[in-house]
């Protein structure tokens, strides 16, 4: 068969057959017992947890696995090629960044099969996706390598690669089992965690011969610096919109919708919580669900919700509607969050729901491959939770053709923030955004679509509009950033070509009038490097000149750097060579006359 998702050709033996049958039939006996209520899972789990059991009882059985040809896709070929290239310029670790969904622990296994350590350790924060890398890795390594899990009561210190969880292995009783060197290689998923006390003891103990970590959202609000702790070292990037462009990921089709108002009142930010789960908005959520659907018909769909009471509230009342849902909340355990994405990708329409209402607990680290319908009910306060939120639902899946996104829009102070996340344009640029709201999906890779009515439409508008995009914090935050990424101060030219903050703000920016001026606050470096008068030409420049209002004077500015003289044919002559068109003789003077500040009556 073909797995569409990893497009990988399986053989299995006629002995594998058996088991997976067994299996099978055990999921089914399983399916059939169960009824979609709170009172059947909590009472009926030790069922689920006979069937996982079942499964790790036999898991080193399955010889199908051995069988699998996995092979690495383009991507995986250029970042595999990056890391070489770091080790062979003598770096011990590195950084990978790639989309939910695009294959990174496939990747990371291949790599480890190139340099073939003789122990392997792979951490994670959670013990499903321990078990889930640790099958990854199995069907790329087959029997060569003995496998097993630390965490929890499991202890497997024996065998060649190990996958343990960050809150087991971290602790000082636990570490000590280890020697500092006894992994030649580390893989840490979800790197982007490794601010916490946890990681810091565990990177302080361990000293493999070589590091990878590994996220898709490398960026952090609590100031860490996390490409310093891999040196800086970037394998490979690639975002959402590259992974789109790829085609590796799901196309989706996403509706921005407006937010009923209830008695006259608008959904807010802060809204009442009786507002929130008014049978209005009740009835206005199902029936816009069901309008734009989903795939298959067949939904199998994550709410993200803004509070735990709503949550909960919500899913009382789509199930008193007739749908089958349950609530999660971060104060659920594992065994029923598993549970109910058991009942959510169950084939079983007896057993099977149609909603998990969430908050907090869904934006990383799940894999629902299943997922074809996502509905967000809660402001959007972070474009990189909204990436993460979404990329829930893009995990490509035989059969699974698109996924559904309903976002409902109420009057949200940042809503300026769905475009900054759905383009993947993070310049923060208002006439940037405005032109991206106005493309609608022509500017969208791939197959995918954005649509909004005519109400939300505004509302982002009027939030761009609104918003202010030079709030200091935004702009340190975003300097930083950078700074971590490249392991030096920016350029203006770095935020370009790294697609960060648009440098001209920094320059805008209230009082700073350069780049310079503003960045001198933060860096002692630079404090005292400019003479009043210095500083005072850098801000006639910034603002008058090189300020991104007419290309000519950059062009003239940059041959004089270059050359230290120029004259009218050349500037036309690369103009015309770079740009396309022809200028005229009339505004060279004029770019000439700016340059020599003719237009300005301060003098330095």
């Amino acid at each position: 068969s073909t797995n569409i998702e990893w497009n990988l050709k399986v053989t299995a033996t006629p002995e594998s057959h058996i088991i997976f049958n067994a299996l099978k039939e055990f999921q089914y006996e399983f399916d059939k017992a169960v009824s979609v209520n709170e009172k059947f899972i909590e009472e009926y789990s030790f069922i689920y947890n006979k069937q996982i059991a079942f499964q790790n009882s036999i898991r080193d059985e399955i010889s199908f696995i051995n069988d699998i040809k996995v092979k690495p896709n383009a991507m995986q070929v250029e970042a595999l090629a990056n890391i070489a290239q770091l080790r062979i310029s003598g770096k011990n670790k590195a950084l990978l960044i790639s989309a939910t969904g695009t294959g990174k622990t496939f990747l990371s296994a291949f790599d480890v099969k190139v340099f073939n350590p003789k122990k392997f350790l792979f951490v994670v924060h959670r013990e499903n996706i321990a078990n889930a890398s640790l099958k990854t890795f199995r069907s790329v390594f087959g029997g060569t390598k003995t496998m097993g899990m630390y965490s929890g009561n499991l202890k497997e210190l024996d065998k060649d690669f190990i996958f343990a969880t960050i809150q087991t292995i971290s602790k000082d009783e636990h570490l000590k089992q280890f020697d500092p060197t006894q992994f030649d290689y580390i893989v840490i998923d979800e790197t982007h965690r490794a601010g916490a006390e946890s990681y810091n003891r565990f990177l302080k103990y361990f000293n493999p011969k070589f590091l990878l970590g590994m996220t898709a959202t490398p960026e952090r609000t609590d100031g860490t610096d996390i490409f310093k702790l891999f040196d800086y070292n970037i394998a490979y990037e690639i975002r959402l919109h590259k992974a789109l462009e790829e085609n590796m990921l799901s196309p989706f089709h996403y509706y921005g919708v407006t937010d009923i108002s209830v008695e006259g009142k608008i959904v807010e930010d802060n809204s009442n919580f009786n507002l929130l789960t008014a049978p209005e908005r009740i009835n206005h959520i199902i029936d816009k669900a069901s309008f734009y659907g989903c795939d298959d018909g067949k939904v199998r769909g994550l709410i993200f919700c803004s509070r735990k009471e709503e949550c909960r509230e919500l899913s009382i009342e789509f199930n008193a509607r007739g749908l089958k849902t349950v609530s999660l909340t971060g104060d659920d355990d594992n065994t029923k969050r598993e549970m109910a994405i058991s009942l959510l990708e169950s084939d079983n329409p007896s057993q099977k729901i149609d909603y998990i209402f969430t908050v907090d607990i869904f934006n990383e680290g799940i894999d629902i491959p299943s997922v074809n319908q996502i509905i967000m009910l809660r402001p959007t306060q972070s474009a990189i939770i909204f990436v993460q939120q979404l990329g829930r639902g893009l995990r490509k899946l035989f059969k699974k053709e698109y996924l559904t996104v309903i976002d409902f829009i109420g009057n949200y102070a940042k809503n300026f923030l769905v475009p900054v996340a759905l383009y993947g344009d993070t310049t923060y640029n208002k006439d940037s955004l405005r032109k991206l709201m106005s493309s609608g999906s022509s500017l969208l890779p791939g197959a995918s679509t954005i649509n909004f009515d005519q109400i939300s439409r505004d509302r982002i508008f009027e939030a761009i509009n609104a918003s202010n995009m030079r709030m200091k914090k935004d702009l340190v935050f975003d300097y930083y950033l950078l700074k971590y990424k490249l392991g030096r101060i920016p350029m203006m030219l770095d935020f370009i070509g790294y697609g960060a903050r648009d440098p001209q703000l920094y320059v805008t920016y209230p009082h700073a009038r350069s780049y310079f001026n503003f960045i001198e606050e933060l860096e002692d470096s630079l404090k005292r490097k400019l003479d009043k008068n210095e500083k005072k030409l850098l801000e006639l420049f910034s603002n008058e000149i090189n300020n991104t209002k007419r290309i000519e004077e950059s062009i003239i500015l940059r041959e004089l750097i270059l050359h230290g003289k120029t004259n009218v044919i050349t500037i036309k002559d690369i103009i015309q060579e770079m740009l396309g068109f022809e200028v005229n003789e009339m505004t060279i003077n004029s770019s000439i006359a700016n340059i020599n500040f003719e237009f300005i009556t301060e003098k330095v």
